[in-house]
């Protein structure tokens, strides 16, 4: 099935070649399938000649996807495109996709480097990512048992993590100058904030799922939480967040007043500081706020689920 955005939950390829074991596993088993890029962030890789992280922002976008369902990552491909082969560019890239897969727990099975000059300028390139991962069919994350009073959780974010580029690039008019530049708020300069690592949350969301059934796992990316949170609620309910709750990083803070970027805009656009949202019952919000504490996260009481069609209500 497509959800609204058009994205396949759980994809299954079956055919009358595949060995006959395999399609007998494919009764229990569901498999979900999930491509990403990094998009306009590698524009600050490039400005600052530095390339062993975003390896890493191509695997979280893909694996923080698949376990949104209680699937857990397999392995990973990459795909690197560039204007020309440098080796030791490469193998930065390649080094933070591997750190990616050492992170997340799933196997770096292969990939491609098409070197395409005339297409791509010599100092650029561009990465995709392609992952499966792996889910007992009795255990995939059902949202049919919501209702009023489910506790909505937060994981906070590593930053602005690998979407809004495009407006970050026009909000800073981003160069060379600029990225060097030291921010008291941060602690660090623009460029290393921005470019800081999609965070990864494979490990911490499976010792959840090893003691506490969620009913919902939303990875807040691209439409942050007006387009991100709707899709992990059943219909008739909505997210209920009181804006004072909501631990912003700086870095939203300062591309808002930078920018002069309305607030419902922001939150409409960027993470603001939740990598993912958890909902589950209100019985199991302390136990499983412990855990992912306990699993190095920094989790906490986001919201509560009201009946609404709103999607989200944040005030």
């Amino acid at each position: 099935m497509l959800d609204a955005a058009g994205h396949s939950d759980a994809v299954i390829f079956v055919s009358n070649d595949i060995d006959e074991n395999v399609v007998n596993a494919l009764n229990t088993q569901g498999a979900r399938i999930d491509t990403y890029g990094v998009g306009t962030k590698l524009k600050i890789a490039f400005l600052m000649d530095k390339h062993t992280t975003i390896g890493i922002d191509c695997v979280a976008m893909c694996v923080n996807d698949i376990i949104c369902c209680g699937a857990k990552p397999q392995f990973f491909l990459d795909y690197i495109a560039l204007g020309k082969n440098v080796p030791e560019k490469v193998a930065s890239i390649v080094s933070g996709v591997a750190e990616g897969c050492v992170q997340s727990g799933c196997a770096l099975v292969g990939g491609e480097t098409a070197e395409m000059p005339g297409f791509y300028p010599e100092d650029e390139y561009d990465v995709a990512g392609f992952a499966v991962g792996v889910v007992d069919k009795s255990k995939i994350l059902n949202m049919d048992s919501q209702k009023e009073g489910d506790v909505l959780i937060a994981m906070q974010s590593s930053g602005v993590h690998s979407n809004g580029f495009s407006l970050i690039r026009n909000v800073f008019t981003v160069n060379e100058q600029n990225l060097a530049r030291h921010f008291s708020d941060l602690g660090t300069t623009l460029g290393d904030c921005l470019l800081t690592p999609t965070k990864i949350y494979v490990n911490a969301i499976q010792q959840l799922l090893a003691e506490v059934q969620p009913k919902s796992i939303a990875h807040i990316t691209g439409g942050g939480f007006y387009e991100n949170i709707p899709r992990a609620l059943k219909k008739g309910l909505s997210a209920k967040i009181d804006r004072s709750d909501v631990q912003v990083l700086p870095i939203f803070d300062l591309i808002a007043k930078t920018g002069k970027i309305p607030e419902h805009d922001m939150f409409n656009t960027f993470n603001m500081g939740v990598g993912m949202m958890v909902c589950v019952a209100q019985e199991d919000a302390d136990k499983a706020i412990r855990i992912l504490n306990a699993a190095g996260e920094h989790a906490y009481v986001l919201g509560e689920l009201v009946a609404s069609d709103e999607g989200v209500i944040l005030k």
